[in-house]
């Protein structure tokens, strides 16, 4: 109470007034995620790390973040396959549950079971501990259609602006 009266009297000393003010005349960007370098983003928030013969996948921390506590982790199995933009798996939190694609295709060499006992490694470390699968790519030339960390930090905020 004492801080909005404070507030009042200065606007009023000052000659402000936002009474009339329909709009923000300005905005903040709202995306303070993580994004790393030497990572690839797609634009339903999954990460890939292209290493040698095997390409790591998991949810983004901005992913994460939207999504709130993860609780439960739906994988594939080892030896199965994966299509670029098809779901493989979901993340189920407090908030919501929602589908993971699949940035790349290929074949599925490993998954991540210590997300069965421990999902809230999403949350904690979206891109070290709470990587979901290990992919052989079937393509890797679909790498190239995904965003670099500057791009994906800009889709991040014009689509969160959007919202």
């Amino acid at each position: 109470m004492a801080l909005r009266m404070w507030a009042s009297t200065t606007a009023n000393a000052l000659k402000i007034s936002c009474a009339t003010t329909k709009a923000p005349v300005f905005s903040l960007s709202r995306c303070f995620s993580t994004v790393l370098d030497g990572l690839k983003y797609a634009e339903s928030h999954e990460w890939v790390k292209h290493e040698g013969p095997v390409a790591t996948i998991g949810i983004t921390d901005h992913a994460q973040d939207h999504l709130g506590e993860v609780v439960f982790v739906e994988l594939p199995e080892p030896g199965g396959s994966v299509s670029k933009g098809k779901g493989f798996g979901a993340v189920e939190s407090v908030k919501a549950t929602s589908d993971v694609n699949s940035p790349i295709s290929g074949e599925i060499v490993e998954v991540n079971s210590k997300l069965t006992e421990t999902p809230g490694l999403i949350n904690s470390s979206p891109y070290e501990g709470g990587w979901m699968i290990k992919v052989k790519p079937g393509s890797p030339s679909e790498l190239e259609s995904l965003m670099g960390p500057k791009e994906y930090t800009k889709f991040c905020e014009e689509e969160d602006a959007s919202h």
